[in-house]
């Protein structure tokens, strides 16, 4: 290490913060990164390798390097990497801020096909630069566009080890703020020719509040197959489905278990830890952490995966875990080796016997040690196991440590567990009980006595109860209603949708008056949702495909396209598709209202033949031009009387505009736009408001979303076959 880097080690070790108040004064004591209780723990459980202590120490009090993971979920994907890596990673090695060339984001070596970058730029550097922030408001953009996510480079590993293909369950126990989550669901949606993957994602968390950052991040990525819900991790309930017919029990293909911790993985970011890390922390939470992993392995199918995980380095917390989990077991788990999973990454491998200290200083080493009046803070699944035959059957040395100073990253602990049998206490998994309804009816029919009166009252009484529970649960109510049914004919018939379009998946989140919106979710996911109302607090769910228009009625539908949805919707739509070039897009996106005259003669001859109303405009890729986008571009628009317009919100318009070659930036003017790909001068035109309100509106999420299932009353034998792509 040089000694310029040793220098600014020593003079970002401390952080002065201040109060800005008026006649305050300076507020906040400085905030010193040290904690002498916190080196001498981890010194003593011998964690870091030996010589390497100071380097961990000096990596943690070093600012955590920005890393963004550009999303896999849209065949976009490579067309942004050749984006960033053609123009503004190129552009940033050319920049000299206070004499000092900036360096250049680089490759995560061990994240597949070069999808996640870092860079040491702080934004005090990036407002020095003109270019910097044109680089900026690229990366703001795209993220709010879901293109791009910003993310802790370790926070993206759990998703990687949990190996996600199509047709996986998944469980996300504690998701918020939903980073990892938005993974999960770009996993399932690898194949974008599937609009409706088999798989789906269950991200539950138990803060109300932080349910909705979790929406909020689902939500860009547009997915039909995502659900989020609000319950205790610890206690998440059984929930049961249909299955040929029969009611059964959902049990997880893939289950993250990524648990609350004391976080003091996290200094590098987080420097409030500094003065507030004790031993106590990890004292306290390994119980709550030990509960949610065993409710985590209950759910878990046989044949399962689930991946453990915190953002802490103490062993009570991370080993201490994972082994009393493993003793529980009884064999039902094993733990994987994931060493070959993620090629580059440094990691140190778990340990197998480690110390527990009181906030006082304290050491135990043993249970045996611990005196009667502390043993309602240290609980025997905090030591090792001592019998060594059975740890060493446990194979902790399969746990993965990563330490800061390896790879300039965050520290974080992660453990991947296969399930191999029923847990021992679940030999006999619990029969699905029936609802209080059919219990009642059953008992009529097996008495031999058809009272017709106590039928009735009983089926009123479930009927009752299911709607009172439904409220209060905010989860499926009533079943939709005949002008909800005639709505989905009427879109069907004016969109000419193919017969396989799946009706029964077509949802509302309102029971009376006019349906503003209609979404779609997955059939699997709908499975879930008619099966568990009562069990469940859904959140959100589901993707928009519809918005009510106004004047629908007289253009043959009252309801137009949805951007958000158009990917989902489009591959079931066989007219009112209109196929236009890479100069019709460039003409829509930054024109406020063009004629149709705007188009080029194709786009132009297909638009005239079409009446008034929603239409998808569809651009597919020529392989013979390697000029052009190589990824598929749909968006919806509106067919005027003489001229046509996109309702595209406006970060995506920027994104597809990129996408073109063309370089999109915010000026105090509005929008500008630079030299394309082709090489011609772009209009600095600015992009219409009012279509991006019109096609990004949504309304706040209610509290507790009430989804109507369309046609969900109707007998389940009448359901389509699955077709391909349902």
């Amino acid at each position: 290490m040089g000694k310029r880097s040793r220098q600014r080690q020593k003079n970002q070790t401390t952080v002065t913060m201040h109060l800005c108040v008026q006649g305050w004064g300076s507020g906040y004591a400085d905030i010193v990164k040290e904690n002498k209780l916190f080196e001498h723990y981890y010194k003593e459980q011998g964690l870091v390798p030996g010589g390497e202590f100071e380097q961990f120490m000096d990596a943690m009090r070093e600012p955590l390097p920005a890393t963004i993971r550009i999303t896999g979920y849209k065949s976009h994907a490579k067309e942004i990497l050749h984006c960033l890596k053609e123009k503004y990673f190129k552009d940033i090695q050319e920049v000299e801020i206070d004499g000092q060339k900036i360096e250049a984001p680089q490759p995560l070596s061990w994240y597949p096909d070069e999808q996640a970058w870092h860079t040491n730029m702080s934004r005090k550097i990036i407002r020095k630069s003109p270019l910097l922030e044109k680089f900026h408001q690229f990366l703001v953009s795209e993220t709010e566009s879901g293109n791009i996510s910003r993310q802790e480079a370790v926070s993206m590993i759990p998703p990687l080890l949990l190996k996600i293909e199509s047709h996986h369950k998944i469980l996300d126990m504690c998701a918020a703020p939903g980073s990892k989550t938005a993974q999960l669901i770009e996993m399932l949606h690898s194949d974008m020719d599937v609009p409706f993957p088999e798989g789906f994602v269950i991200a539950n968390d138990v803060d109300n509040k932080r349910c909705y950052l979790l929406v909020h991040q689902a939500k860009r990525l547009n997915s039909p197959c995502i659900m989020v819900v609000n319950h205790d991790a610890s206690c998440i309930p059984t929930l049961k489905i249909d299955v040929d017919g029969q009611k059964d029990i959902l049990f997880y293909d893939r289950i993250l278990c990524d648990v609350p911790c004391s976080g003091d993985g996290t200094l590098r970011k987080n420097i409030d830890v500094w003065k507030k890390w004790t031993t106590s922390n990890s004292l306290h939470l390994h119980g709550l952490q030990l509960r949610i992993a065993v409710r985590g392995v209950e759910q878990l199918a046989v044949g399962g995966r689930m991946v453990y995980s915190t953002c802490s380095l103490n062993p009570i917390e991370d080993e201490a875990v994972i082994a009393a989990l493993l003793e529980k077991s009884e064999g039902a788990l094993e733990l994987a080796d994931g060493s070959a999973d993620l090629p580059g990454l440094k990691w140190m491998p778990g340990v197998t016997s480690w110390k527990l200290m009181t906030k006082e200083g304290q050491w135990y080493a043993d249970w045996s040690e611990v005196p009667n009046h502390r043993h309602t803070q240290i609980r025997p699944t905090m030591f090792p196991p001592t019998d060594t035959e059975k740890l060493a059957s446990m194979h902790l040395e399969r746990c993965m440590r990563i330490l800061p100073h390896h790879q300039n990253t965050g520290g974080f602990f992660v453990a991947v567990l296969v399930k191999k049998a029923p847990m021992p206490w679940n030999k006999r998994y619990p029969k699905v009980l029936p609802s209080k309804h059919t219990l009642i009816q059953w008992m009529i029919r097996l008495s031999g006595k058809v009272d017709r009166e106590a039928e009735e009252e009983a089926t009123k009484g479930a009927s009752s109860a299911q709607e009172t529970t439904a409220k209060q649960d905010g989860a499926c109510g009533p079943p939709a209603s005949k002008k909800m049914r005639l709505f989905v004919s009427l879109c069907a018939s004016f969109y000419d949708l193919s017969p396989n379009f799946p009706k029964l998946n077509v949802l509302t989140r309102t029971h009376d008056g006019k349906k503003r919106h209609l979404y779609m979710v997955s059939k699997e996911l709908r499975n879930v949702l008619i099966n568990n109302s009562e069990r469940m607090k859904v959140i959100n769910t589901g993707v928009k495909v519809w918005s009510r228009n106004s004047d629908g009625e007289e253009f043959g539908c009252a309801f137009r396209l949805a951007q958000e949805g158009i990917y989902t919707l489009q591959p079931y739509i066989r007219s009112r598709i209109i196929r236009v070039s890479v100069e019709d897009i460039k003409v829509l996106l930054t024109q406020e209202n063009p004629f149709l005259s705007k188009l080029e003669d194709d786009a132009h001859a297909q638009a005239k033949k079409m009446v008034m109303g929603s239409i998808v405009l569809k651009y597919i890729p020529n392989p013979n031009n390697p000029a052009e986008p190589q990824c598929p571009i749909q968006l919806c628009g509106w067919r005027g009387k003489t001229s046509i317009r996109a309702f595209v919100p406006r970060n995506e318009r920027f994104h597809y505009l990129r996408l073109l070659g063309v370089e999109v930036f915010r000026d105090k003017q509005g929008v500008g736009a630079e030299k394309g790909r082709g090489g011609e001068k772009e209009g600095k035109e600015e992009v219409e408001d009012a279509a991006e309100k019109d096609a990004g509106e949504e309304g706040a999420v209610e509290n507790e979303t009430k989804l109507d299932l369309e046609n969900g009353e109707e007998n389940r034998s009448s359901e389509p076959k699955k077709q391909a792509g349902d």
